[in-house]
């Protein structure tokens, strides 16, 4: 696709969904004040100071060189759980309750472990279902590329109202992972089924995506099957460089995530929210630190990045930059309470 094929992509109006597939048609969501952590359900006012994304574990193992299905046998819970743990609790006396974890299945979702993490630590854990096809593809498992989207779809669906892995825990949001360029044949399948998946049960769609071009690709299948934009979080927005895709994608509607808050990379994301603000696009903005995490196959897990920069460093430099206290708890508390609320958003 070439640049101007791209802008009018961007800025094109949505174009008309058909009817969705027989097998996907909506069925009734849970009551629309819900949000669903790996302990059951909460109202959204309950959920507080979020960081909206990071994770717990991960084990990036591509799919062949895996020895068992899924992959908790190359790591030991109770060891993970020592690990994370202080990591995690160190959040609570800095105001932060609760923390959406990305890890999907595949890299080591393990809804079990993030159950006892959430007990231990005082925290809300959301975890999600889905499939991630970023990194060429290497962590899908090979069904995926011969199934269809509502037969994805059947099975991310079997995982809200059944549970994931027979824990009886379900998932608070759908996360897919597609590659930086235009959309292939699978990353455009994982869209549709996480399209078809929200249709039936209300769960937001995260897509690790990064780069403008398989954005704006997302929305528009999104479009096509009565998928709402705001049902949608663009992961990882701050890999785009021109904000002005920012600014586009969230007055369509969709949640534009800056979730690479670190030292390094502090002051651009303090500018990206400072221009979000300029255009009156607050609202529209989740924030997070994509840090972590317990590495499978490292000793002890390797190099643990700590959750509490976000609060002790990036949110003072925020204040810094003119953001008021009220800007503040709109980022924190108010987007994400809404962003995570299960409930169907059609077109």
């Amino acid at each position: 696709m070439n640049r101007r094929a791209f802008l009018r992509l961007g800025l094109a109006a949505p174009i008309a969904a058909p009817a969705l597939s027989r097998r996907c048609r909506a069925t009734t969501p849970p009551p629309p004040a819900t949000i669903m952590t790996v302990a059951g359900p909460i109202a959204p006012d309950a959920l507080g100071p979020m960081l909206s994304h990071e994770h717990v574990l991960v084990d990036f193992a591509p799919f062949v060189e895996r020895t068992a299905e899924p992959t908790a046998a190359r790591y030991d819970p109770d060891e993970v759980f020592a690990v994370v743990l202080p990591y995690l609790r160190a959040l609570r006396p800095l105001g932060c309750r609760a923390l959406a974890e990305f890890t999907p299945a595949y890299l080591g979702r393990d809804a079990a472990l993030l159950r006892r993490l959430s007990a231990a630590s005082g925290l809300h854990l959301l975890t999600n279902t889905g499939f991630y096809g970023a990194r060429n593809d290497q962590h899908l498992p090979p069904f995926v590329f011969t199934e269809t989207a509502d037969d994805l779809a059947a099975r991310w669906v079997r995982e809200w109202t059944d549970g994931i892995d027979g824990t009886g825990i379900r998932p608070g949001f759908i996360k897919i992972g597609v590659d930086g360029g235009p959309l292939s044949d699978v990353d455009r399948k994982l869209v549709r089924a996480a399209a078809r998946t929200h249709r039936r049960t209300g769960l937001t769609i995260a897509a690790h995506t990064g780069p403008a071009v398989p954005a704006f690709e997302q929305l528009e299948v999104l479009a096509e099957e009565g998928v709402s934009a705001s049902a949608w979080i663009w992961t990882h927005a701050q890999n785009e460089h021109d904000p002005a895709h920012h600014v586009a994608a969230a007055r369509r509607g969709a949640w534009v995530a800056f979730d690479g808050v670190a030292p390094a990379s502090l002051e651009r994301h303090v500018a990206l929210v400072r221009t979000m603000k300029d255009h009156d696009l607050l609202d529209r903005v989740l924030l997070s630190q994509d840090a972590g995490w317990y590495h499978v196959g490292e000793p002890g897990g390797g190099d643990i990045r700590p959750f509490t920069f976000f609060f002790t460093d990036f949110l003072p430099a925020l204040r810094a930059a003119g953001l008021t206290e009220a800007d503040l708890t709109q980022l924190t508390v108010t987007n994400p309470a809404r962003a995570f609320t299960v409930q169907v958003r059609t077109r």
